[in-house]
């Protein structure tokens, strides 16, 4: 008997005994307030959430990162008007020269900040990754306490891309120094939008 034999047969007689899979019934983690939550936890992971009344306020939170030198790509109707179309670009390479996109988010999630965006109304993907400064606009009364309710919501297979994003990119692995902007977006700012 050849040794491979030998441990797959070892391997299959102690296999753990099968369970069953838990209910997906119960109570589930609650906040109080979902959006002080949400913020609380995204400050914690290196964004920054801002709650407005309208997309009109943004440019002005935004500040110099969305200033009329730089590179700005909307994703978001009315926001950033005349400023760089994502239909632009042909080559999703050229996004790398962006320096602000900003871009509808469908859902956000309190429980770990995360907010869950798509490729509906979005040429190239790779937007969301490869600008230097991120914004995700999400409507406040869809913002959920956890990943079970976002997941209730969300169509998984309706695009043919999805994720969540939480925070900016970072990486500690280099000499375990913290370094923002490692793999992606430097920045994440959330804008809670009331209306």
């Amino acid at each position: 008997m050849s040794s491979r034999t030998e441990i797959l047969r070892m391997i299959r007689r102690n296999l753990p005994q099968s369970t069953e899979l838990p209910e997906l019934t119960g109570p589930w983690i609650e906040y109080p307030d979902l959006t002080a939550q949400f913020s609380q936890v995204l400050e914690f992971v290196g964004g920054e959430c801002h709650v407005v009344d309208s997309v009109d306020e943004i440019p002005a939170i935004m500040g110099d990162i969305g200033g009329p030198d730089k590179v700005v790509v909307s994703g978001v109707p009315n926001l950033y008007p005349g400023r760089c179309n994502q239909n632009s670009f042909d080559d999703p390479h050229a996004l790398g020269g962006v320096d602000l996109a900003v871009m509808p988010g469908q859902l956000a999630v309190a429980e770990n900040a995360a907010v869950w965006v798509n490729a509906e109304n979005v040429r190239h993907r790779a937007i969301y990754f490869i600008c230097q400064h991120l914004a995700l606009v999400v409507p406040q009364q869809a913002l959920v306490p956890h990943l079970h309710a976002a997941y209730e919501r969300i169509q998984v297979g309706a695009s043919p891309f999805g994720c969540f994003i939480s925070g900016p990119s970072k990486t500690a692995d280099i000499e375990q120094s913290l370094v923002k902007g490692a793999h992606g977006a430097r920045t994440l700012k959330v804008f809670l939008t009331r209306n």
